[in-house]
């Protein structure tokens, strides 16, 4: 586990940035990535997909630094196309183990029953109190190390 990514990608969270922003955020220098166009490129994915609740922000954050790492550019090679979604299986079991919920989806981990309305709520204390999301932040944030 990255300590320092993992302190980083939470800080990002914390400073109001989505959860996949906090990811890829949190690795954007060692990609070669400026921190704007990451910004920008995970913007639409904090909330599972745009608070539609589906595969979690941080999961898709992990997800984009393991593509811009390990990822394919030629259509037609499949080998490379294979090992990187085998590799995006193996974070996302990893991340399921380690998370305490079984689940890459942002609905279940966050006990609600499908999209919310598209305004994000305020970061207040109370936010975060009934949120794992910070933790979830660190913890995809943390375990790239294994994947990169």
């Amino acid at each position: 586990m990255n300590e320092e990514k993992a302190r980083k990608a939470r800080e990002y969270f914390l400073q109001g940035y989505n959860c996949s922003q906090s990811v890829l955020a949190a690795w954007c220098e060692e990609l070669g990535l400026d921190m704007n166009t990451a910004l920008r490129i995970s913007a639409c994915f904090g909330g599972g997909m745009g608070r539609l609740r589906e595969v979690c922000g941080a999961c898709s954050g992990a997800f984009m630094v393991i593509g811009l790492k390990h990822g394919y550019t030629e259509g037609k090679d499949f080998k490379t196309k294979s090992e990187n979604y085998a590799m995006v299986q193996k974070f996302a079991a990893r991340f399921k183990e380690e998370n305490g919920f079984d689940s890459i989806i942002c609905r279940e981990m966050l006990g609600l029953n499908g999209a919310s309305d598209p305004t994000p709520e305020k970061r207040t204390e109370q936010y975060y109190k009934k949120r794992p999301c910070p933790d979830m932040i660190a913890l995809a944030s943390g375990l790239l190390d294994e994947f990169i």
